[in-house]
């Protein structure tokens, strides 16, 4: 079965970077589109970024567009989270996911079949 580790999470103070990788494995990555999301204590999971098969279209949310940037790379089976300019507000367990049936970037959570353990992001301020 398709597997997913995310990694890089931490704590970091307002204003800072982090960059999270996902690493798949099982399945065919390159035929997958894939998600991050994130979710807050007692929130719902809600949508941070995804990408295409090839990594040619991104999508984002108004909340982390210009500040996130995800990309991919299919010969090491990674996906990226560069989030840049953080916020309290970003404070979440971040999740990557992957999605073997839809062909195009996806911000609803039902189009992933497969999910990470998810990574946490603290932002101090």
């Amino acid at each position: 079965q398709v597997q997913l580790v995310e990694s890089g999470g931490g704590l970091v103070q307002a204003g800072g970077s982090v960059r999270l990788s996902c690493a798949v494995s099982g399945g065919t990555f390159s035929s997958h589109t894939m998600g991050w999301f994130r979710q807050a204590p007692g929130k719902e999971r809600e949508f941070v970024a995804a990408i295409s098969r090839s990594g040619s279209r991104t999508r984002y949310p108004d909340s982390v567009k210009g500040r996130f940037t995800m990309s991919r790379d299919n010969a090491k089976n990674t996906v990226y989270l560069q989030m840049n300019s953080l916020k309290s507000e970003d404070t979440a367990v971040y999740y990557c996911a992957a999605s073997p049936r839809y062909y195009t970037p996806s911000d609803d959570r039902k189009a992933y079949d497969y999910w990470g353990q998810g990574t946490q992001v603290t932002v101090s301020s």
